[in-house]
């Protein structure tokens, strides 16, 4: 059978758009189990030091009170493994409420749980904490590498690049800074758990139920078939509910100790705290060119901020090590700790502030070379990753360079500082080439043909917001030669067949060829029951059995459909499982590239700046869906052009606590800010990966974006912004 040429690659509207719009799509906190009780906080209000007393008389007091737990009245838990292989990973090593200790402001102290929100919000706030305080914190990265120094994480070399850089002609020598972003999704964390009969359930808003499924195991010493994790839909999460954090752990243990459902959501302002956060970087890069901007050396050393309860280490320098051809390179990563929180995953870790550093040395590295930016990365181009000395299984960056450079009418750019101008404004032109690893991994499917002529796909994956419900549909109607609205796509329950976590833009290349597998077991189950006794081709030859659009052809071309096939036999359905590998060992380096071309307009009268336009150009093999890979790469340019311009979590350097842990100072794009926005998806298959061809798309997009804003800031207005995010003080001579 042949795929439907037609539904591969269509802008398919997302089949889950209907019930998201009317609210029939259910979120964590939508399920209210029988007796439902409800968990609100209580946060030190400390960053370092011990928890001395905990007075928790007034609140148990509060009407409505059913318990207030903390280090004193909480049951003994052990940790998880934290370990990706296992899928238990956990950033904050640390269970909830395990002692005194306290590592960082608006750690968990103690929970409260009463019969109402109000209630239980209320009596948090008469739980009166003591502290023994250590005022001796360290809020920033900079304090923690001048107070603590840093750890070396790990490091990559190849020829001589100290050698190399010293003899070249041109180089460059600079720091990058980026700050903490935090991650604010639409709907903050939620957890609802509840016991029956020693068995753990939980409907949580996570990136991998199967990952918290397994970590709560470990948690709460069960074998893994005795918990149950739900994620019907989640509000998107961007990293930050890849991993269980505390307060999954806490309700979880209080809905134990009360023997009552308990709910938890988390406050927007503790998601500054106790949820992660992208790490605060400091990025030293040296590159160095001969005359006609061959790359000669490359230097990419960085340190990040972490914590005393989890060391996360920020891979920066990642995307440097295969982005450009270099025969002398250097990569290497540290931490520091700071009291804060730790640090954890978020959209395009590593590369998103990594290729911030690079790109903005080669823009600056173009400037000492009097060379057009666009021709010196064309000018180290290469398609052969030089840090796993092999070929890329497919790499047009080149032409993304040609359309997007096009498309933009990059041709018509003057390169002195603020020679571009329309009226009052300057006009400022920058770019940026972007990369992100192409990923894999193991997967099952189970594929359901039914005797309604319909079909149902279940995988344990989640669909966080991306589109996953769609592509699946997708893939199973082209498979099964269905319509769309025939087919039911079950994702977010761990009892399902497994599925790996929503992250690192592996969700597509993983769970394509599984669901594509298992449909095709169900088509073979089919027909070896359309030639069994009772089926209306039991006298013809099986091996001319042919499926088409929910029937079964014979040799002479009797058709017959799923539901007579099924019927005779008091068979419900046809089922078909597969299990499908990660990344396969085909001599290949997998990745998706891509470059940005930003316009911005700078005012210096009124101190006004904005992004105008985009257009950014994306090889990311081929596009399963049009609509929704564009929405995935626009949301990703909008969250980097964020990054450049608005994102950064403060902290008071007195006493480690975030100042702007809120919507109303932490500050993110409005529809006011919006540029134009033209993407560019070339559609190359890659069918090295995966037999569709099809690559992740949701993180390359964020990928580089801040670096192209940055030049275009420096091409209009001479200023080299270093230290993210760009704010008009760093823009306005001392003078002025």
């Amino acid at each position: 059978m042949s795929r439907s040429a037609s539904i591969i690659g269509a802008a398919v509207s997302r089949i889950d758009g209907p019930d998201k719009l009317t609210g029939r799509a259910r979120y964590a906190g939508d399920f209210h189990p029988e007796g439902m009780t409800y968990a609100y906080g209580v946060y030190s209000t400390i960053a370092r030091g011990r928890v001395v007393s905990i007075d928790t008389q007034a609140a148990m007091r509060c009407p409505g009170v059913l318990d207030v737990f903390h280090h004193g009245n909480f049951p003994s838990l052990h940790r998880s493994p934290a370990s990706f292989a296992e899928e238990n990973v956990v950033d904050e090593k640390r269970v909830p409420f395990e002692d005194d200790e306290v590592f960082y402001a608006g750690q968990f102290v103690a929970l409260v749980v009463a019969d109402s929100f109000e209630h239980a919000r209320a009596a948090a706030y008469q739980v009166k904490v003591t502290y023994d305080e250590d005022t001796n914190t360290v809020a920033t990265l900079a304090q923690a590498m001048e107070k603590r120094g840093s750890t070396h994480a790990n490091d990559s070399e190849r020829g001589d690049p100290e050698g190399a850089y010293q003899s070249a002609p041109h180089q460059v020598d600079a720091t990058y800074t980026t700050p903490v972003e935090t991650h604010n999704p639409m709907e903050t964390h939620t957890t609802v758990a509840r016991w029956i009969d020693g068995k753990l359930e939980v409907w949580d808003s996570t990136q991998g139920v199967v990952f918290t499924r397994n970590t709560l195991s470990k948690v709460f010493d069960l074998d893994p078939s005795r918990v149950i994790v739900h994620a019907d839909f989640i509000g998107s999460g961007f990293g930050g509910k890849l991993w269980v954090w505390p307060h999954c752990i806490a309700t979880a243990g209080a809905a134990r100790e009360l023997g009552r459902p308990v709910q938890f959501v988390l406050p927007r302002q503790q998601m500054f705290t106790t949820s992660g956060h992208r790490p605060e970087t400091s990025q030293h890069v040296r590159l160095a060119a001969d005359n006609d901007g061959t790359l000669l050396s490359i230097r990419h050393e960085n340190v990040n901020s972490t914590s005393h309860v989890g060391t996360v280490v920020e891979a920066c320098a990642g995307s440097t090590e295969g982005l450009y051809k270099c025969d002398n390179l250097r990569i290497s990563h540290a931490t520091s700790i700071t009291d804060r929180g730790t640090p954890t995953a978020m959209r395009a870790p590593g590369a998103g502030v990594g290729l911030f550093a690079l790109e903005s040395a080669m823009d600056e590295l173009a400037v000492k070379l009097g060379m057009d930016p666009l021709e010196l990365r064309r000018k180290n181009f290469t398609d052969r990753d030089p840090g796993a000395d092999l070929p890329y299984s497919s790499n047009h960056l080149l032409e993304c360079y040609d359309r997007a450079a096009e498309s933009f009418g990059w041709s018509r750019r003057t390169p002195g500082v603020g020679s571009m101008r329309d009226g009052d404004k300057i006009i400022g032109w920058g770019m940026a080439a972007c990369n992100w690893d192409a990923m894999r991994n193991p997967c099952d499917a189970r594929v359901t043909l039914h005797d309604d002529g319909s079909a149902s796909v279940h995988c344990a994956s989640q669909d966080i917001g991306t589109g996953t419900y769609t592509v699946l549909a997708q893939i199973a109607s082209a498979e099964l030669d269905l319509p769309l609205d025939r087919i039911d796509i079950k994702l977010g329950d761990s009892t399902f067949p497994h599925g790996p976590i929503s992250g690192g833009s592996w969700a597509t290349a993983s769970l394509l060829p599984a669901v594509a597998e298992a449909a095709r077991a169900a088509i073979d189950k089919i027909k070896e029951y359309a030639g069994k006794a009772g089926s209306p081709l039991a006298d013809a030859d099986p091996n001319d059995f042919v499926y088409e659009k929910g029937m079964v052809k014979d040799g002479h071309g009797k058709a017959v459909s799923i539901a007579d096939i099924l019927k005779p036999q008091q068979l419900a359905s046809a089922t078909g499982e597969a299990h499908t590998g990660g990344a396969p060992d085909s001599g290949y380096s997998f990745g998706s590239f891509g470059t940005h071309f930003v316009e911005i307009t700078w005012e210096p009268a009124i101190a006004q700046l904005k992004v105008t336009r985009v257009v950014s150009a994306i090889d990311a093999g081929q596009i399963i869906n049009q609509k929704s890979a564009r929405n995935q790469v626009e949301g990703a340019i909008v969250m980097g052009m964020s990054s450049a311009l608005f994102e950064a979590t403060e902290y008071d350097e007195r006493n480690a606590r975030p100042v702007n842990n809120n919507y109303a100072e932490y500050l993110v794009p409005v529809n006011a800010d919006m540029p134009q926005l033209d993407v560019i998806l070339l559609d190359h298959p890659d069918y090295e990966l995966n037999e569709f061809g099809a690559r992740g798309i949701g993180e390359i997009g964020l990928t580089g974006m801040q670096a192209a804003v940055a030049n275009a800031v420096y091409h209009a207005t001479g200023k080299r912004v270093r230290d993210l995010p760009v704010m008009l003080d760093k823009l306005m001579d001392e003078t002025e």
